[in-house]
């Protein structure tokens, strides 16, 4: 429904939010909105999913390698640290990591709750408000599913401070696309590669089938910040554009440093500093580091956020020839092995039900 049709002009007459803010936002068009928009939220309505069935809680992971991954991953492999271990203080370490990991994604979805209730409330356009709150739930069930997974290994981590930092700045921002822009794009396309880097290599079905599915409804939400930014960032003067590449370059940097995992160092009593300068230096962690970015660069260059910060920021980083990642092929894929895990799980039941019937 458009304002065309309402009796009475609604500029003169229409009620304004008492908020004094002005972050409040709402709108008297009612219309649809952007066909691409609207077939988002449709598909995050069909797409919701219940948690504490689509999972199999009742497994239970090996302390001691809660993913069942090889060593290779472990940020600290190959230094004289690791070398000296034990086999059982390696295996404090391989648990302390993986909660060190999940603690971070548990607290990263919440502050997407958390903006993503925002976005509800600051943006404009109503196709935008009608996916968003699709996204809110889909928030809090991952919220749930980190939160339950953490109970399983039994150790959490408060939240790494170049997180909450980036958090703090988009959580502060009134501008309704800064939280888009942080979240959406930033904090959830890292998240994104995160997730998939344990899905891909994760041995227990517990933690493969947990990031799975989260990522399946992350991809939708790196799509809303596309779509939303897309059309709205060309009509930005070129000084707003500059400004806002100069917040996702720092957010950039923020958000690779926070996996060098200072806070998993202290708590293990190992030397921190030596610790970190390893990680930072480690072949293998570089790539691992530069994974991160594969969504992240041909996102901020789909949405026209690609002047010379930015691309002087991901040359520095290594990671500018991810530019040409087609985005639509990668959220195809974590769309399909979602659902590739569920029609094994579903093959496994019927196997099951079928042996005893058998007996029976």
């Amino acid at each position: 429904m458009t304002t065309k049709v309402y009796q009475l002009p609604v500029d003169k007459t229409g009620w304004q939010t008492a908020d004094k803010t002005g972050t409040a936002k709402f709108t008297w068009d009612y219309d649809n909105g952007r066909d691409k928009l609207i077939n988002l939220y449709d598909k995050g309505k069909r797409k919701q999913w219940d948690a504490k069935e689509r999972i199999d809680w009742s497994h239970d992971p090996n302390p001691e390698n809660p993913l069942d991954m090889p060593d290779e991953l472990v940020p600290i492999f190959g230094s004289t640290m690791w070398d000296k271990l034990t086999a059982e203080e390696r295996g404090n370490v391989r648990r302390n990591m993986v909660a060190w990991q999940f603690s971070q994604f548990l607290h990263g979805e919440q502050g997407a709750l958390i903006c993503t209730a925002k976005i509800v409330q600051t943006v404009p356009d109503i196709d935008s408000k009608y996916y968003a709150a699709t996204q809110v739930m889909d928030e809090a069930r991952h919220v749930e599913t980190y939160s339950r997974y953490l109970d399983k290994i039994e150790i959490a981590y408060p939240i790494n401070d170049n997180l909450q930092s980036l958090l703090d700045d988009v959580l502060s921002d009134s501008r309704w696309d800064m939280t888009y822009l942080g979240m959406q794009v930033l904090i959830e396309g890292l998240a994104l590669a995160a997730f998939g880097l344990i899905r891909n290599t994760a041995g227990d079905p517990l933690g493969k089938a947990v990031n799975a599915y989260v990522m399946q409804d992350e991809a939708r939400h790196v799509m809303f910040g596309r779509l939303a930014l897309r059309d709205y960032y060309p009509q930005l003067t070129q000084a707003e554009r500059d400004d806002r590449e100069e917040f996702c370059a720092d957010a950039c940097y923020r958000m690779r440093d926070r996996f060098l995992a200072n806070e998993l160092w202290e708590r293990l009593g190992y030397d921190t500093e030596a610790c970190i300068k390893y990680v930072d230096e480690s072949e293998s962690q570089k790539v691992f580091r530069s994974l991160l970015f594969t969504r992240i660069v041909p996102t901020l260059k789909d949405v026209g956020l690609w002047g010379p910060k930015m691309r002087q920021t991901f040359a520095d980083m290594g990671v500018i020839g991810y530019e040409s990642t087609d985005l639509d092929e990668v959220m195809a894929e974590d769309e399909s092995v979602a659902e590739q895990i569920d029609i094994d799980r579903r093959h496994i039941d019927e196997a099951i039900a079928a042996g005893m019937a058998v007996e029976a």
